[in-house]
């Protein structure tokens, strides 16, 4: 298999578990397992995390005593506990770690520099992207996408709940109808929710494949690393 790297992206309400707040240590040991059997396999793999199991920025913002900016910086704060959080499982798991986040937090973690990134991850360390852009109006899919691009990823793996991008919402429709291949173009449709479209253009501007799967699949990221597309859709 040739040497490859990868962006793996997925979001802050899967840490929550059933309680839908905090961290459930036991889904963040399973994906750090997952993490890790790529890394024994020779991926480089960065990593960025949404907050929306802590805050949302949006949410946040909304009745308008938060400024949509301050809550945006609360999202970011947000993504940064999760960063740690998988740290510490990755860590706990024997693997090498670095987080690197978008605001200076000089206690807790390394600044982003792109060229220290890729060192990291030519070294065989896991990077974590935090703190979203470090800008606010940016969702961590657009962060994904940008830091994917910079490190010179060979893909995104956006793991969900779902195995795969479907042309309405499975959980509500009984008729929704799997897509197993999309276009940039198709995955920006109205009623398709891959990721936000600035992150898609992003991806479509550069050239990058998304994969989405479902992140709860044993196994799944190894598969789609082998070439395997059957429990997941590929936007590209």
């Amino acid at each position: 298999m040739a040497k490859q790297r990868v962006l793996v992206k997925f979001s802050g309400e899967a840490l929550a578990g059933e309680d839908g707040y905090g961290v459930d240590t036991s889904i963040l040991k399973f994906i750090a397992e997952e993490i890790k059997q790529l890394v024994d396999n020779g991926v480089e793999v960065g990593v960025v995390i949404g907050g929306g199991n802590i805050i949302r920025g949006v949410t946040a913002a909304k009745d308008g005593i938060i400024k949509r900016t301050s809550g945006d910086y609360m999202g970011m704060l947000a993504t940064v506990i999760n960063a740690v959080a998988m740290q510490e499982a990755l860590e706990y798991l024997g693997m090498r770690v670095r987080v690197q986040s978008a605001i200076k937090m000089e206690q807790i973690c390394e600044t982003f520099i792109v060229r220290r990134a890729v060192r990291h991850l030519e070294k065989g360390r896991i990077v974590i992207f935090a703190a979203g852009t470090g800008n606010p109006f940016f969702t961590t899919d657009t962060a994904a996408t940008l830091r994917a691009i910079e490190i010179g990823a060979d893909m995104i793996i956006k793991a969900t709940k779902v195995d795969g991008v479907y042309d309405k919402d499975p959980n509500k429709y009984s008729d929704a109808r799997k897509l197993p291949v999309l276009t940039y173009d198709e995955a920006m449709a109205d009623n398709i929710k891959v990721m936000d479209d600035t992150s898609i253009a992003l991806a479509k501007e550069n050239s990058l494949p998304i994969v989405v799967c479902d992140m709860f699949h044993k196994g799944n990221l190894m598969s789609i690393i082998n070439g395997d597309y059957d429990k997941c859709s590929i936007v590209k």
